[in-house]
């Protein structure tokens, strides 16, 4: 064969190619369900700074960046890093049903191997995990100088950041860094130029003595956005933002005017800035919000208005725990008997309102012992109802929240050789109250 033929095989083959029929600087493609072949619309696809949404058909035109193309769906696992020319990306379809450890959770052998064993001996198949906790402190050791400054890195949990995502990867593990953002006692300690102020202009503390930090304040969402991406860098597939809020109280001096539409702004401009800078790395970006959110109409006063909240993040996590619905739900004033109906309602009304598919959510669920009615530990039936109304609503999964990081099989489906085992136990350990049952 000639080498002019094969010159000129070449040229026709890449005249052709969907790739390169593209202006110079741009390539196309497909994502498509790896299960179906079918194409998914409305997916996100990456390169470098730049991200376009497919079309109907799953098409996608993307400027280049060395062809190193990445995407992502609702109900899907995200792609691996692209180094080819990818006229196909295929998405795993996915929904994590995950367990939440703490700070020093997932740094104890004591809680995070159980948790672990039951993972891989049930239908969980995800964790989170904090990346900061509720004070403030970083389990690993971040290279952000203010979180050195704040003494935010005094205790180490974590060594390996990138160490732990591998193997809790090699495990098959879907993994969810979780970040609480605007509560933060040891950002206001070190910089109480950045803090909530009283009407009598001292530092706010709330009901468990932990000050917070102005939403307001662009240096506090950098703060908060630059652990997002060291998290995103160690290979989470997914960030989530918890305590993206401002406190349930009134009377409180902030740097801006405090109205609905200010809060509302703050927050979803915090979000916003998030996802631009966390887009490169082409994870999953959520947010925990307040069930009563779910009805409320207005922004509940804390900035979280349901409508504004689902234009800023993949996947809204509402904490559904029938014990914080003190004030009961429509006909139920004691959601605790009837969990079903608590959770399924409320992911109806919240898709009712925000117009966005049931795939949008992914909700917390309560695996605690109740603290506003009668005191019952969870069980078998009420972790089972909650899960149920999940997956009969059509989320992407759900998650259960024990704050001692203590869960037991009963109400999960066991994997065949886990059937069988012990019946009549508590779905988990008697473990405290409401009030560490998650911000929102």
């Amino acid at each position: 064969m000639s080498r002019s033929y094969l010159a000129l095989l070449l040229f026709l083959l890449l005249s052709y190619s969907p790739v390169f029929a593209q202006a110079e600087g741009a390539i196309s493609g497909t994502v498509l369900d790896a299960v179906t072949g079918k194409p998914i619309p409305a997916a996100i696809v990456t390169c470098g700074d730049i991200s376009v949404q497919t079309d109907d058909q799953g098409r996608y035109t993307i400027a280049a960046d060395g062809f190193r193309v990445m995407a992502r769906a609702h109900g899907y696992r995200r792609s691996r890093n692209e180094t080819a020319f990818p006229e196909q990306l295929r998405l795993d379809p996915f929904a994590p049903k995950a367990l939440y450890l703490s700070f020093y959770g997932v740094g104890s052998s004591a809680l995070r191997e159980p948790a672990l064993d039951l993972i891989a001996s049930s239908e969980l198949n995800a964790v989170v995990v904090d990346i900061k906790g509720d004070r403030g402190m970083l389990p690993y050791p971040s290279r952000i100088p203010l979180a050195r400054s704040v003494k935010a890195l005094e205790v180490t949990t974590v060594s390996n950041l990138a160490g732990l995502v591998r193997s809790l990867k090699d495990k098959g593990i879907y993994t969810i860094g979780r970040i609480v953002v605007f509560k933060d006692p040891l950002l206001a300690a070190g910089r109480p130029d950045l803090d909530i102020m009283t009407e009598g202009g001292k530092p706010w503390i709330d009901h468990q003595g932990l000050g917070w930090v102005d939403p307001f304040r662009r240096e506090v969402w950098e703060y908060n956005i630059d652990i997002a991406i060291e998290a995103a860098r160690a290979g989470f597939d997914e960030v989530q933002f918890d305590y993206v809020r401002f406190p349930a109280r009134k009377g409180l001096v902030f740097s801006r005017e405090n109205t609905e539409e200010s809060r509302v702004a703050a927050i979803g401009g915090f979000l916003d800035a998030a996802r631009k800078r966390l887009s490169p790395y082409n994870v999953f970006l959520s947010a925990d919000i307040f069930g009563y959110v779910c009805w409320n109409l207005d922004d509940t006063s804390i900035g979280q208005r349901l409508e504004d909240l689902t234009r800023h993040v993949d996947y809204l996590s509402p904490m559904l725990y029938p014990s914080g619905f003190a004030h009961g739900v429509g006909e139920y004033e004691n959601p605790l008997d009837n969990p079903y109906e608590i959770i399924y309602r409320s992911l109806a009304r919240a898709r009712q309102r925000s117009g966005v598919p049931a795939v949008r959510f992914r909700p917390w669920l309560q695996a605690f012992r109740d603290y506003a009615f009668d005191r019952r530990a969870f069980g078998e039936w009420e972790i089972e109802a909650q899960t149920e109304a999940s997956e009969n609503f059509g989320t992407n999964g759900w998650m259960l929240w024990n704050p001692g990081n203590r869960y037991r099989p009963e109400g999960l489906k066991l994997t065949e050789n886990q059937a069988g085992g012990s019946k009549g136990l508590s779905a988990l350990e008697d473990e405290g109250s409401g009030a560490v049952s998650g911000g929102g």
